[in-house]
């Protein structure tokens, strides 16, 4: 029998011992470790090289799709699953351009959450019900222009910038959390609303949102 390992990436714990229950009852399917940040779930990629991994969008110290970006360029044979409470267009085109293999809403059954991870490990697409429109329509989300995917031109350190004002941090929390000075943080904000042209925090988390940065229930 051919196992999968798999890596839970989602900074609730109740909800990763939820998902780890479901999947150690499958046979075939082994989970080898959990993240609670995305910066921790790319590490742990590295280094352990999963099968699949499990990735929450809503993720601190990085961002799940962010994150998704860097395991997908450091370790290509691992495929990343997106668990999502939320269906919204940005998510899942960005998701998709980004290289996951599928995209799933937590809402989701349990017996569709393993056929997903075993269907992903076969770099087989799989998405929810109802999301399928948005990865097999004739014409993409992006070239309708309903989703501008902004977040491509920004660094890491300026996504997680974005992440961490759009959650309402304060200079002072982000300088402690990025391990910078009170001063680099100001400059860096204010060259991010420039760079995106936006003016005012607000904006900023509608922003971050759309883009896929934070989900809703972060903000």
């Amino acid at each position: 029998m051919d196992l999968i390992t798999v890596l839970l990436a989602e900074d609730h714990q109740v909800v990763r011992e939820g998902i780890r229950s479901l999947l150690e009852r499958e046979a075939d399917i082994k989970v080898v470790a959990e993240a609670s940040t995305g910066r921790q779930a790319v590490q742990l990629t590295r280094k352990l090289r999963p099968s699949v991994v499990v990735m929450d969008i809503a993720m601190p110290l990085l961002n799940g799709l962010e994150a998704t970006r860097k395991i997908q360029k450091a370790v290509p044979d691992t495929k990343v699953l997106i668990l999502s409470a939320h269906s919204d267009d940005a998510y899942v085109e960005q998701a998709a351009l980004i290289g996951a293999t599928g995209f799933l809403l937590k809402q989701t059954s349990s017996n569709i959450l393993t056929n997903a991870i075993r269907q992903v490990r076969q770099a087989n697409i799989f998405c929810s019900q109802p999301l399928v429109k948005h990865l097999y329509s004739s014409k993409p989300l992006a070239r309708r222009g309903r989703f501008r995917n902004k977040a491509n031109h920004l660094s890491s350190r300026e996504v997680e910038l974005l992440r961490l004002v759009a959650e309402g941090k304060s200079n002072k929390q982000v300088a402690a959390e990025l391990g910078v000075s009170f001063k680099t943080v100001d400059k860096q904000r204010q060259n991010l609303m420039a760079k995106l042209n936006i003016h005012d925090v607000a904006s900023l988390t509608r922003y971050a949102v759309s883009a896929g940065i934070i989900e809703t229930r972060s903000m």
